[in-house]
């Protein structure tokens, strides 16, 4: 220990470099094995980080901010707001954090942002976990292991089409027109959906590599055959895969 340091700038230090790993509170394990954490951050918020077994590999969902701002109209995020921006420790912490829980501190894991919060919303904090993931002194991930997932706030994903760590990219589609992607995605209205597919034929990406669409099937809203071939036009052209995924019924949300 650093005791010939003066007292003052030892607390000081203390107080400057507390490494905060938020701590389990509850643990949730659900039938299909995948288990469910609510971690406690210092100043007593709670976000949650998800295990999922053998999908194919350990995957890990985890957070960028507490709550959201974004107002997708089927999200239970949505309803809390945004209380404030998770730190580039708190990010990279939700892993080192399951990794012990979960005793894969030598297993490979896939890392995908998509718990709550928007990624690129919080950009300099989630680009800064992503280093510390990444770095030989952090997780020591490889960035094709780390998957984010975004609403598509464009002058951000402009920014990280340059960055030196890419990650996978998921885009969340969930309309195949702007009216509908509006009503469900109110960010739609600033960066509407014909920019947002613009943005993305133009990502730069790795031989092999594609953009992942997330869409999420809402009964009667955007699950009509016509719907499906809007979707397939779309994405004419572009190195893309798309995530079907049936809606959670959850209380508050039609």
């Amino acid at each position: 220990h650093m005791t010939d340091l003066p007292k003052k700038y030892r607390e000081a230090l203390a107080e400057a470099f507390t490494i905060s790993t938020p701590r389990v509170v509850e643990r949730t394990l659900s039938g299909d094995g995948t288990m469910k954490f609510l971690l406690e951050l210092t100043d007593g918020r709670r976000i949650e980080a998800v295990y999922i077994p053998n999908s194919p590999a350990h995957t890990f969902c985890i957070s960028t901010q507490v709550g959201c701002a974004m107002q997708c109209s089927f999200c239970l995020t949505a309803k809390m707001g945004l209380e404030r921006h998770l730190t580039a420790g708190e990010i990279a912490g939700q892993v080192r954090l399951l990794r012990l829980e979960l005793k894969l501190l030598e297993q490979p894991v896939n890392v995908v942002l998509m718990g709550m919060g928007e990624p690129l919303h919080n950009y300099e904090a989630t680009m800064r976990a992503l280093r510390i993931m990444t770095s030989a002194h952090g997780a020591a991930l490889s960035p094709r292991r780390i998957t984010l997932s975004t609403v598509g706030i464009l002058p951000a994903l402009t920014r990280l089409a340059s960055e030196p760590i890419m990650p996978n990219l998921a885009i969340s589609l969930h309309g195949t027109t702007e009216e509908q992607r509006s009503s469900l995605i109110p960010v739609n209205r600033r960066y509407p959906l014909a920019a947002l597919l613009a943005t993305c034929r133009a990502f730069p990406l790795k031989r092999r590599n594609r953009i992942t669409f997330e869409y999420v099937l809402i009964r009667n809203v955007n699950d009509s055959p016509a719907d499906a071939r809007r979707l397939a036009r779309l994405l004419a052209g572009l190195r893309a895969k798309v995530n079907v995924i049936p809606l959670n019924s959850a209380p508050g949300i039609p």
